[in-house]
């Protein structure tokens, strides 16, 4: 990787954003620091932690060098994001969230991928969606060049993960970072700007492992986080010249606060095809308890018993 090896800074920047999670922290921390490639810096930003997040976030800065801490009162994420992108010494940065993990070659293909392709700006990967026990849900993510990604943002069902990101610092400060009016898509918004400025690229492996639980942006705020896609895709038209009219969009959420029981009947539905059955019998009888009185619920728990 000739062109990352500046030795005088790291080849990349991981940056994690924090705030309460400290679940999940340390399996995530340890995802990063057990990679296969080493030469980054780790910068973990607490952004006004309650739970004890802080204290292992020390504790983790003064076990390894490449840890950087850096605590402040809570700002929100759009505003962390950006500062760790601010922060950041190296040339490629990579995405992370404090809640998920990293398969141990993550970084090492990705910063391959970047140096063997200099047209992309940032590249991703599939991923394994997990419970927070970190049962095995499903895989996500079937498109892999960047016309199959971009077409897919533009019809407002994004395919390209946020944590699995790594991305050309470059690009970030040329098209201007995440911006605060697309609260819950910022991420979304960040990467359809990105696409006109360079290629997007999915690697066609799983190099993490996605934690799927009802206190993500995306169960408690449905209609924001839509709502926000929906004017970033409008947006994104007004930019390439293109009828917003004439897309297909994808329906929004007709709730903002996803229902806990759909919840777990859409995970157990997916854990059963994807061939987990300890994962579908776990939320088919979650979903049980919680919607007694729905065909639906039932219905699934039948599926589950046989196993198909």
């Amino acid at each position: 990787m000739s062109e990352l090896n500046d030795p005088s800074r790291p080849a990349a920047s991981v940056v994690i954003p924090v705030f309460n999670t400290s679940a999940y922290l340390e399996r995530a921390i340890d995802s990063v620091l057990g990679q296969t490639f080493a030469d980054f810096e780790l910068l973990l930003l607490d952004d006004g932690s309650s739970d004890g997040s802080s204290e292992i976030l020390d504790r983790y800065q003064a076990a390894d060098s490449r840890c950087r801490v850096y605590h402040w009162p809570n700002r929100g994420i759009i505003a962390t994001r950006n500062e760790g992108n601010r922060l950041a010494k190296a040339d490629i940065i990579i995405l992370m969230d404090s809640d998920d993990i990293c398969m141990p070659d993550r970084f090492e293909k990705q910063l391959r991928y970047l140096e063997e392709n200099p047209d992309c700006v940032a590249v991703g990967s599939k991923i394994l969606l997990i419970d927070t026990e970190d049962l095995p849900i499903t895989e996500m993510g079937n498109k892999f060049s960047h016309e199959e990604i971009d077409s897919t943002n533009m019809s407002g069902d994004s395919i390209f993960f946020q944590p699995t990101v790594a991305l050309r610092k470059a690009a970030v400060e040329q098209v201007g970072g995440y911006r605060e009016e697309f609260p819950c898509a910022e991420d979304f918004d960040l990467f359809l700007r990105l696409a006109e400025i360079g290629k997007l690229a999915n690697i066609p492996e799983v190099l993490l492992k996605y934690r799927q639980h009802l206190s993500s942006i995306g169960y408690l705020h449905g209609n924001k986080q839509a709502d926000s896609a929906t004017r970033a895709i409008t947006d994104a038209c007004q930019r390439r010249g293109i009828d917003y009219k004439k897309l297909s969009l994808r329906p929004q959420p007709a709730k903002d606060r996803q229902d806990i029981g759909d919840a777990y009947i859409k995970w157990s539905w997916w854990a059963l095809k994807a061939g987990h059955l300890q994962t579908a019998r776990k939320y088919a009888l979650k979903a049980v308890k919680e919607q007694p009185f729905t065909w639906g619920a039932w219905r699934l728990c039948v599926y589950v018993l046989r196993g198909h």
